[in-house]
This record gives C-alpha cells, structure tokens and sequence, in this order.
C-alpha cells in the first residue's frame, strides 16, 4: 500500500547521489517500521501522465525515529533518479510504498561481514548500524568497492560507525578507478582477489551472515568466492541493485514446470480478495493481475527487487529471470510475478502468503 509522505530534507552525497528523507506522521509510524535492510518502492506520475515506481533500501538505523532516509544514486536515463537529484525539493510529496525485502538482519549477537558495491551500502548501513547500537557483543566487518572515493556514498556515516564502534566495526576499502596513497591497491573485486584478500581479514568460518549487495557481477564473484572458502550456502545472502542484462547464467529456472501454454487463466488471491483472468499472449502474469487490480505489488519489473513475489498454489510457470528470490523460496514455491508466464491452462498465484 502506498502512502504520501512529505520530503523533509534532501542531502548531497556525491555528485551524482543524494540521500532522501521522508517524514512519517504519527499515524503512519506502526506502518513504516521497518526491519534493517528492508526497502521502499516510491512512486511519482510524469507530465505524460505514466507511473514510475523505483525501489531504494532504507538507509537509516531502525528505531523509534520512524522518518525514513534512502539513498538515490543518478542512474543514465533513469527517470526517477534523473528526478530526484535535479527537482525533489524538502516539502515536496513522494506516493511511498510500506517497508518489504527479505535481506535483513534482526539484531542478534554474533559475527557478520558484509560486501558491497556502490549503492549497496544502502542497506548494509542501516544493517550494520542497527546491529552495532543494539548488540553490545556483536561485530560487523565491512568490505566496500567504489569507483573513486569522490564517488562513495555515506563516507561520514561508516566514518561515524568506526569511531563509535571501533573493537567491534572493522572497515575494508576498495576504489577501483584511482590510486590510494594507503590501503588495498586499486582495482576490482573479483572472484580470484576476495579469495585471498578474505581469510586475510578474518576468520572466515568464524562469520555468522554475509551480506552480498550492489550490482551483479560484483555480488556474484563475491558468492563464487565465499563457496570456494567452504561458507554454506544459507550464510551468504544477496541483493542485486544493478542489472544490465540478463545473461544466460541469470535465466531462472522453471518453476514446476518449463512448457509455454497458450489460452491460460490465472486465478490471484490479493489482499483477502481473488480473481480469475485471462493470460493475453506474451504478457507477464504481473501485467495480467495490473488489468483489474492496480493495487498489485511491485516496482523494478525486473526480477531484481523481490516486491512481486507470490506462492504458486497450482499450476506451472516459467520464470524470464530471478535476482531476488533465494533457491529456499523458489524450492517453496514462490514466483516472482513480473517475470513468470503459464505454462499450464490454469495458474493460481497467492500474494497473501
């Protein structure tokens, strides 16, 4: 469900990123809770009447200040980021959708480690903030990759968490397209430079959860290296916040099925309430649910955000690609609507579960 909620401040990151804050009203506060690494999907009409809906984690630590901060870095030719770097003003009312996302952390004693690229930091710092300032015992160390130092985001933020936490926060910096005077050398972190540059840093069986976030290639070699260091696959989570493509590695596997059917019907429960439609040829069940329930959840439209995931009750579906679900939810059953077409005569889907 969206909400409007008024722009209270915005601040410069970078050149080419601002941090956004939304003010939420006593009414709303039990609604925009959030849990650490969770994220929002904003909502904004163009002068051509069309709706842009574009996902942003919550960057703030969660707690009784219920305002909500995100990060938006300018992406070439996004229209939301291009928006809220260059006209988003305090004062201004942005359609906010209720906090969701399954890459979170509730704050528990133990040891945790996390990668990131770019805007990834987003949620890992809201992640690591929170765990620090409510677990007296727990340990957080952070392995970040920018392009420049210039271009990294929330600097004075993870400098803040250093000085507070500095026996329990360790920081790891990496640019990639510049020369340090101190520090790791410059370049990327590939598969082959995390597995040595890793158990140099710490005891790696020792970590508790990983956290993988930022653009693909980055969150994949990371994957790649922690499961050649021996880490079970249920300690490495990940959220992809950029994808160019989709290469044929990222093609999701079927679920419960492979086949293409034509003259399909799809049955949804949402919000308490079912339907049953016809599948028109091509479409995404996502866009067959939009013909008769705006109100259906969902924001990249790009497999990569998660906020249209529903359990397949019956039926079969092909999946274009997944970035957001891990293999235990798609072993469950859950789909990701905008990207899964029938492969069956009959497909139910339930958004409720």
């Amino acid at each position: 469900m969206f909400h409007p909620l008024r722009v209270s401040e915005v601040e410069p990151l970078t050149d080419d990123a601002v941090a956004v804050t939304l003010a939420v009203p006593p009414e709303l506060r039990e609604a925009f809770r959030h849990t650490p690494g969770q994220h929002i999907a904003l909502r904004r009409r163009t002068e051509r009447g069309e709706e842009i809906r574009r996902t942003y984690s919550i960057c703030a630590p969660a707690g009784p200040d219920p305002d909500l901060r995100v990060g938006i870095r300018l992406v070439e030719g996004g229209e939301f980021s291009t928006y809220a770097l260059k006209e988003l003003a305090v004062g201004d009312t942005v359609d906010v959708m209720e906090p969701t996302g399954r890459f979170v952390l509730e704050p528990r004693a133990g040891y945790f480690a996390a990668i990131v690229g770019g805007s990834g930091i987003t949620p890992v710092l809201s992640i690591a903030a929170t765990l620090l300032i409510r677990e007296p015992t727990a340990r957080f160390c952070l392995v970040r990759s920018d392009r420049t130092v210039a271009s990294t985001m929330f600097l004075e933020e993870v400098a803040d968490l250093k000085d507070r936490f500095p026996d329990r926060f360790q920081l790891v910096t990496v640019v990639s397209r510049e020369e340090r005077q101190a520090g790791l050398p410059s370049g990327r972190l590939d598969r082959e430079r995390l597995t040595g540059l890793l158990p140099a840093l710490l005891l790696v069986a020792d970590i508790d959860g990983w956290f993988l976030c930022g653009p693909l290639g980055l969150v994949s070699s990371a994957e790649r290296a922690l499961r050649g260091l021996g880490v079970e696959r249920g300690r490495i989570h990940q959220e992809i916040f950029h994808v160019d493509e989709a290469p044929s590695a990222a093609v999701a596997p079927a679920a419960r099925g492979a086949r293409a059917a034509a003259d399909s019907t799809l049955t949804v429960t949402l919000a308490g309430r079912s339907g049953t439609w016809p599948v028109r040829e091509g479409e995404s069940l996502l866009e067959t649910v939009l013909h008769s329930r705006a109100d259906a959840p969902y924001a990249c439209k790009g497999g990569v955000c998660g906020t249209c995931r529903a359990f397949l009750v019956s039926g079969e579906v092909t999946m274009d690609r997944n970035f957001a679900l891990e293999p235990e939810e798609t072993d469950a059953g859950y789909v990701l609507a905008c990207q899964s077409h029938p492969a069956t005569a009959e497909v139910e889907l339930d958004f409720d579960r």
